[in-house]
Formats: structure tokens, C-alpha cells, sequence
């Protein structure tokens, strides 16, 4: 009886042990996914913010800082509302990957600030960031024990060919922007389009395109430079890039090797019109009695850019009674466009000036005798006013010989790139632009007076 309870002690004791045995199984420790270079800098930034945020200060308020003229960078940090000291610790830092006394007016960076919760005292800065090239920055951060620590980003860019194919919804050059065409991109394809569409009446809603350009993109998705339009299609009209041996520019060509460029452009507008009044005989809208309308008036927001039509010198550019401010270029073959109403010129254009085909020499507007923003336009002939709508002219050559050959060995390639949905090529991230190499990775600051 006495040794009974100890023994139901051991018999329980060892129970347990093999019971724990066969239930206890060794904890394994799964991989985690590798974080991405986004969310390091997010965390990196959290960290930075949570460290550098002591009691009593508010959260970071993001502000946009821009160097004024006359004023130093680190006149323009104390603007954020932080204490002298710390802006030239801020300075001080920064200085170690470049020439801070260098900066000028215009320069632009980001800060985080952080205010006093009770409206006394300084600022503190925790954190500001300032790009340095299309895919570099540095970041000037607080860390955990106070101090500020710099550091260089440069960012992974791919370059890319895009195919990019959408319908129209609206106009051909909003759908375009809408789907991922840069600015530049639009232009081009509306300039060629131009030779062969009327864009007002041609092109209807659901009208397949295709657009491929080449670009560099960054790791963070944003576009920091964009190539040429290598192809362009819209209703079976279709456009190669092509540079011949010994000519000064590349030009668009169709799928034979014929030059598509028209010798005169069908509209002096490229996007974002609409013909509200034709050439002949109409109801003048102020006069108000039936008058010969000796052009053709396309409606457009105010300051749309209007092209020269074809190459020219310009003959007038003034102001010219009703028609408000007059622009008239002489063209080849006895041609002469005018325009009136205009808002204003393009850059450089006066009389005695050449202008090639497709550049941009005005901007709508609403000057002299007008009822809203409209452009009116003008062909003579001969000295002779003419239907704008009726203008034919001859085309380009067709490509022949080694020219051709070296066509049809680039058309293959852009249609290999166009059935692969495009290409990409990935370049390693370099040294930030304009920074120290010896100092640039990463370096740290002491804490200014208050930290």
C-alpha cells in the first residue's frame, strides 16, 4: 500500500511520455516567398517612419518640395518647416552622393514630415527622396537610433517592343492614350493616318487598330522613355518603319514597299475634331444671310495643334481682320493653305519660315469674327480658292533593289514581333546618375541637434 501511489505516479508519468511521443511531431518551418524590390522599400520606409517617429509628433506628411530661384537646397528643406540644424544635417548627408551647392531652380524632391502634436516647435524630417535620372533616386531616411542614412536606388528598366491592338471608342487618339500609346505614339499614327483617312468621317466606333512602338519601362511599371512607331494599322491601312541607305530619316512604307506619305495631307488636324461647316454657299453664322464659305471648318478644343499639310515656307503669319490671327504657307505645285482664328503660332513660325509636313505651326483658337474655338481652312490653287476636300496629289516611290530587299527583311521582323504579341530585354540596374561611386551605395549621418 505504501509503494501503491508512487507507482500509479510513474505508470502516469511514463503514459504521458509515450503518449507525447507518438502525438508530438518535430514543427517545420516553411519558406517564405522572396519579397520583391516594392516591398522591401515598403517596409524599409515603414520601419523608417515607425523609428524615426518619436512621441508627441504627428504621422509623416508627404510635401512636395521645388528649389525657388536664388535659393539653396538647404533653403529650401527649412521651407518644410524643420529647425536650420537639422536641415543642414540633411544637407550634409545628401552631399556624400552628390554636388548639393550645384542644384538649381526648378529641382524637385519629396519629403516626409512629421509636426508637434501640441502646434510648438520644429518639424522633423523623416524622410526625403530625389530622383537623379529616369530610373535612380536617392532617399535621405531616419533610422531607428535617429540618425540619417542615405541611400542609392536605381531601378531594373526593361526595354520593350509593345503591340498594342484596341477599337475605338470615341476618338483614335483618346482610345490609343486609354489603352497605353504615348503622347508621341498618337501623334505619329495620326500624321500617317492623315494621308489616307479623312479622320472626321472615315474612322467609326469599333474600327480595329494596331499600334507597335518600342519603350523603356522601370520594375515599378512606369514608362521613362518611348521609341518609335514601328507599325500602324487602321482599316486595311497599313504602315512599316523603314530608313533606306542614304536617306536622312526613316519613312513608312506599305506592305509592297510602296512610300505611303501623300504629298498633301487630307486635314491639317490630327485628333479631337469635327467638321461643323463644309466649302459652298451657307447661312453666315453672324452676318446672318446665305454667303459662299470658301473653306472648311473643323470644330476642336481650344489650343488643339494644327500641321502643316505639306512642306512650305509660310507667307503670313498675322493678324488679318475677321479671320483673327492668319497663318498662310505656300506648298509646291502652286498649293496654299491658310488658316485663320488661330489662338497663337507654333515655336519659330514667321514669314520667310520652311516647315516640313506634319509639323505642328498653330493652335486653335477663336480670334476675329468666331462663335467658338473652330479652325478654318484654306487651299488655293494658282492664286484660286478651291475645295480643301477635292485636293489629290501624287504619292511616294515604290522601293526597288537592294532597298527592297533590306524592306522585306524588316517587315519579317516586325511581323515575327507582332504574331509574338511583342518583346522585352532586361538591363541591369547601373550606378544612380551623378552619384559619387566611392560614397553612393549607402552612408550614414549623425542625428541632428534635437535627435
Amino acid at each position: 500500500m505504501r509503494i501503491a501511489p508512487h507507482a500509479l505516479t510513474a505508470v502516469a508519468a511514463i503514459s504521458v511520455a509515450l503518449l507525447a511521443g507518438r502525438v508530438y511531431q518535430p514543427a517545420r518551418a516553411e519558406e517564405a516567398p522572396p519579397l520583391t524590390a516594392a516591398q522591401i522599400a515598403s517596409l524599409e520606409a515603414q520601419a523608417f517612419a515607425a523609428g524615426g517617429m518619436p512621441a508627441g509628433l504627428t504621422e509623416p506628411e508627404a510635401i512636395p518640395v521645388q528649389i525657388r530661384r536664388g535659393e539653396t537646397f538647404e533653403q529650401a528643406v527649412r521651407r518644410t518647416g524643420i529647425a536650420a540644424e537639422e536641415a543642414s544635417a540633411v544637407a550634409a548627408t545628401l552631399s556624400n552622393a552628390m554636388d548639393v551647392s550645384s542644384m538649381r531652380a526648378g529641382q524637385r524632391f519629396e519629403t516626409a514630415i512629421s509636426k508637434p502634436r501640441n502646434g510648438r516647435g520644429d518639424a522633423r524630417l523623416i524622410g526625403l527622396t530625389m530622383r537623379t535620372g529616369p530610373a535612380s533616386q536617392v532617399t535621405v531616411s531616419r533610422s531607428f537610433d535617429g540618425a540619417l542614412r542615405l541611400r542609392a536606388l536605381e531601378e531594373q528598366v526593361t526595354h520593350e517592343t509593345v503591340v498594342l491592338t484596341g477599337k475605338v471608342e470615341g476618338s483614335l487618339s483618346r482610345t490609343a492614350r486609354r489603352e497605353g500609346a504615348p503622347a508621341g505614339i498618337t501623334r505619329a499614327a495620326g500624321r500617317l493616318f492623315s494621308h489616307k483617312l479623312d479622320m472626321e468621317r472615315d474612322v467609326r466606333a469599333n474600327d480595329e487598330f494596331t499600334y507597335v512602338f518600342d519603350r523603356t519601362v522601370t520594375e515599378n511599371g512606369r514608362t521613362i522613355g518611348s521609341g518609335e512607331l514601328l507599325y500602324a494599322e487602321l482599316k486595311g491601312v497599313v504602315f512599316y518603319r523603314f530608313q533606306p541607305a542614304g536617306a536622312k530619316e526613316a519613312q513608312y512604307f506599305d506592305a509592297t514597299g510602296k512610300n505611303t506619305r501623300s504629298a498633301f495631307m487630307r486635314t491639317p488636324l490630327e485628333r479631337g475634331f469635327r467638321v461643323s461647316s463644309s466649302f459652298g454657299f451657307r447661312r453666315h453664322p453672324i452676318a446672318g444671310y446665305r454667303k459662299m464659305h470658301q473653306g472648311i471648318d473643323f470644330a476642336a478644343g481650344m489650343g488643339t495643334p494644327v500641321v502643316a499639310p505639306a512642306d512650305g515656307v509660310v507667307v503670313e503669319a498675322r493678324r488679318w481682320g475677321g479671320y483673327g490671327n492668319w497663318l498662310r504657307i505656300r506648298h509646291p505645285n502652286g498649293l496654299e493653305s491658310g488658316y485663320g482664328h488661330l489662338s497663337r503660332y507654333g515655336s519659330g513660325i514667321r514669314a520667310g519660315q520652311r516647315v516640313r509636313q506634319g509639323q505642328v505651326v498653330a493652335y486653335v483658337g477663336s480670334t476675329g469674327a468666331s462663335t467658338g474655338p473652330h479652325l478654318h481652312y484654306e487651299i488655293w490653287r494658282n492664286g484660286q480658292r478651291i475645295n480643301p476636300a477635292g485636293v489629290r496629289t501624287t504619292e511616294g516611290t515604290i522601293l526597288a533593289g537592294s532597298d527592297l530587299a533590306a524592306f522585306r527583311a524588316e517587315k519579317a521582323r516586325i511581323d515575327r514581333i507582332i504574331a509574338a504579341g511583342g518583346q522585352r530585354r532586361v538591363q541591369a540596374p547601373t550606378m544612380a546618375g551623378g552619384l559619387r561611386p566611392a560614397r553612393a551605395a549607402e552612408a550614414a549621418a549623425p542625428a541632428a541637434a534635437e535627435a
